[in-house]
């Protein structure tokens, strides 16, 4: 056993995780560059070195619940940082000109993958449990939800920022007879948008957030607040401010961090959501001060979890079916991405937000709608 592999195993004790060992959470081991390669990269390395089938673990998920429940990352690499934080300390990036990278990286990687993965609708945000048995009514639930927070009325005009596939827009206007005007940085999100439903009022356009002009009973955001970076956050909330009618309501809906940070995490950043950027509550209410008031706080992180496994087990079970369109080193990256979300989120290091702001608080005060 050579340093690195010592000093890995003492590292890894700490979260209950074996090298080597019978549970389901354990580490096996198979190229014994691994231990070096995570002593220097951190967790880039450990995910680079799932990819390239270095290791494996019966439940991933398991493993990084417990390895950041144990605050690993402090003591692994924790150099590697360094660069992505000095990065967006000096660079904006997720300025204009870069704001359309991850919609061709991630988001354009193919609507065969994502239909086969998501719900029927095609929501990629986390979804409502609260009631719901399978992932198609949780997701409907979801965006019930979201309708339900802001009062929607039929004939109502919503602004979606980050539309996605068109799901809350689909649902809203089907459902509660709502026009919605939705953006997005995908192209192919904007044309499955355009397409699918045709005869109902819903658009999409593919631009950025900044430009947008006009005025909307109530916007919503699902999702999407993580492309935005903490040097935009003001600005944002500035435009969803002036695209909001006086009485109307604005609805934001984020993954979250406990604690305030420029970096993002390095292998995401690379692999999966370049130029991502997990807000913390300090940096959502200082990008709200003196432009909305917070009328309400719904945290159902939990529930991401559930949802993620949900994802996970369509992408095992579709798998097949389009595997001869990617390789062997993206279904286990896109394996390791789902089931590693997954453990953050179990482990509580991650948090799901819905918040609910108005322009100048609602008289009376606003009722909580669960």
């Amino acid at each position: 056993m050579n340093a690195a592999h010592r000093k890995i195993e003492e590292i890894l004790m700490l979260a209950d995780v074996r090298i080597d060992g019978d549970r389901p959470w354990d580490m096996q081991v198979h190229d014994d560059r691994l231990y070096q390669r995570i002593l220097v990269k951190g967790t880039l390395g450990l995910g680079e070195a799932y990819m390239d089938g270095w290791w494996d673990c019966d439940s991933v998920d398991q493993f990084i619940t417990n390895v950041m429940r144990a605050d690993l990352r402090k003591r692994i690499a924790p150099h590697s940082l360094f660069w992505p934080m000095l990065q967006a300390r000096l660079i904006n990036l997720q300025s204009i000109g870069r704001a359309f990278q991850v919609g061709e990286a991630h988001y354009d990687l193919g609507n065969d993958l994502f239909d086969r993965m998501l719900d029927k609708r095609m929501a990629y945000s986390c979804a409502y449990w609260k009631d719901a048995g399978n992932l198609d009514a949780a997701q409907e639930a979801k965006l019930d939800l979201v309708c339900r927070k802001i009062g929607l009325q039929p004939g109502q005009r919503v602004l979606d920022i980050g539309c996605g596939w068109g799901s809350f827009a689909g649902f809203a206007a089907e459902r509660y007879g709502a026009e919605v005007f939705g953006v997005t940085v995908s192209k192919e999100q904007g044309k499955w948008v355009e397409e699918r439903y045709v005869g109902l009022p819903v658009r999409a356009l593919v631009q950025d957030y900044r430009e947008l002009e006009g005025e909307f009973d109530h916007v919503v955001s699902i999702g999407m607040f993580e492309h935005v970076g903490r040097k935009n956050y003001h600005e944002f909330m500035q435009v969803a401010r002036r695209c909001l009618k006086p009485g109307g309501l604005f609805l934001l809906h984020t993954i979250g961090r406990l604690k305030t940070r420029n970096a993002a995490e390095p292998w995401s950043n690379k692999y999966i959501f370049p130029n991502a950027q997990i807000p913390s509550m300090m940096d959502i209410s200082r990008a709200v001060e003196d432009v909305f008031v917070i009328e309400d706080l719904h945290n159902f992180s939990a529930y991401y979890d559930t949802t993620l496994m949900a994802w996970h087990e369509n992408f095992e079970l579709h798998w097949p079916e389009i595997a001869n369109r990617y390789d062997e080193r993206f279904y286990r990256m896109w394996r390791y991405f789902l089931l590693t979300n997954a453990g953050a989120f179990r482990s509580r290091r991650l948090q799901l937000w819905q918040l609910v702001f108005s322009p100048e608080g609602v008289s009376g005060g606003y009722q909580r709608v669960s």
